[in-house]
């Protein structure tokens, strides 16, 4: 089921939702999300993404102009120097409309050194490869989960979905523009194991990772609104590392990465203005994400919320909520009634 877009006008704050906005997690890495939908419905993905989502009610889109200025002003708050600007959603960036203009203008911003960007790459081109290239893309992480076609539909859940476009793709970047190559496959055990060596032998291959690692495996997760691959078991963290440390060994290339790989370092966080389980005024401004919730606005206009439990609260009510998470400036919570 297709999703109503809703954009995120300037009365709403780009800080405090996890779907949209951006999110500061105390580096000198900011996550920008200037979109949430996603063309594929991948049966492992954490965000429940694309057209056969279950749980999603409403998706998201940030003006150009709105996010850039909001960018711009972290950006001098945190310190104008090595920063590094991660374009990564709930969904595919590649979604965006003004995805080029978004990283040209990132790019122009003082301070910013990295430019890097998320995305399975389903939509993409060699023409918007070269136009991202050009706006100042320093590193593309290009996800692939399996070089079997048939398999990598399956685990997209999408029949239109071509891996080998994807493989050339991935060629094209690493040859033809200045962009960086990270491949970043989901280990999903017992179904993608035997893919895992071909991924990293196809990596090796093509020449990703001129600046930065050339691959980042990742661990299937279960996450608890997310989607689950059915009857699979992820790896402990502990299984998990020991394949990789077998995998480095045979292959002669690091995948048990850090964040001092990409050049990450501990910067000081946006504050959290409000405590977990305080009672706070605000106002409902638009739909949820996901069922049941409702968007709201702090009575200070400083932060969004997500309102749980809100399917009765009406678009434009002022009410009372109590604060469950704060972590991050990601803010729920739920209406006191």
């Amino acid at each position: 089921m297709k999703c109503p877009v809703f954009e995120i006008n300037e009365g709403i704050p780009l800080i405090g939702c996890i779907a949209f906005g951006i999110i500061d997690r105390g580096t000198n890495l900011l996550q920008i999300r200037p979109i949430s939908t996603c063309p594929l419905s991948c049966i492992f993905c954490s965000t429940d993404a694309g057209p056969k989502s279950r749980i999603r009610q409403s998706e998201y889109i940030v003006p150009l102009d709105y996010i850039v200025e909001e960018f711009r002003r972290i950006v001098k708050f945190k310190g104008a120097f090595r920063i590094e600007a991660h374009i990564d959603t709930v969904g595919d960036p590649i979604t965006y409309p003004k995805i080029v203009d978004l990283v040209h203008e990132l790019s122009q911003v003082k301070g910013v050194e990295t430019i890097s960007l998320q995305t399975h790459g389903s939509i993409l081109d060699e023409k918007i490869l070269d136009r991202l290239s050009a706006a100042g893309l320093t590193r593309i992480n290009f996800s692939i989960d399996s070089l079997d076609a048939d398999l990598a539909k399956k685990l997209a859940d999408t029949e239109w979905y071509d891996v080998t476009k994807s493989m050339k793709l991935m060629y094209y970047v690493t040859s033809e523009t200045s962009t960086d190559l990270l491949v970043a496959p989901v280990w999903i055990p017992g179904l993608n194991d035997e893919d895992i060596p071909k991924i990293i032998r196809f990596a090796l291959k093509i020449g990703a990772g001129k600046r930065f690692p050339p691959l980042g495996i990742q661990k299937y997760i279960i996450h608890k609104r997310g989607r689950k691959a059915r009857g699979i078991k992820p790896h402990s963290w502990r299984e998990f590392y020991e394949k990789l440390k077998k995998l480095e060994s045979k292959f002669n290339v690091r995948l048990i990465l850090k964040p001092s790989d990409f050049g990450i370092h501990h910067r000081r966080i946006i504050p959290v203005p409000y405590k977990k389980y305080s009672l706070i005024k605000v106002k409902v401004v638009g739909p949820g994400w996901l069922k049941g919730e409702k968007i709201a606005v702090t009575s200070k206009g400083d932060r969004s919320v997500t309102l749980i439990n809100a399917n009765e609260i009406p678009i434009g009510a002022k009410v009372k909520a109590k604060i469950i998470r704060n972590k991050n400036n990601i803010l729920i919570a739920y209406p006191i009634i």
